[in-house]
């Protein structure tokens, strides 16, 4: 997403293959331009915070870590939860249509906005 809003990390993305990041197309074909290292390494960064810390047999929602800080209870707590969970769901459904409409289009987001 930061991507795609044109905003790049400046040097190499992978020094030993000479690709710089500005050098990674923008849309979710840019995930092919990633080196296959480098697609090891962020999918065992997101293996270890679900095992870590986030267990994957918790699916209330609630991690303890509360909503910046504050504790919730009763039906405050279950009502934030849901509130967090449709959220997820909603930008899950966002994220998966753009995708249909880049592979439809073969337009970025911010091509098609600009369009």
């Amino acid at each position: 997403i930061v991507h795609n809003a044109q905003i790049e990390f400046p040097g190499y993305l992978s020094k030993s293959e000479n690709i710089k990041f500005s050098d990674i197309p923008d849309g979710f074909k840019g995930i092919f331009a990633v080196p296959k290292a480098g697609l090891f390494q962020i999918l065992l960064f997101v293996g270890l915070i679900e095992l870590a810390w986030w267990p994957a047999n918790n699916y209330s929602g609630d991690y303890g870590c509360g909503f910046f800080g504050k504790s919730y209870e009763g039906a405050e707590k279950v009502k934030k939860l849901n509130a967090e969970m449709a959220n997820g769901r909603l930008a899950q459904l966002g994220i998966m249509g753009a995708l249909f409409a880049e592979g439809q289009t073969g337009q970025t987001l911010a091509q098609q906005f600009e369009t």
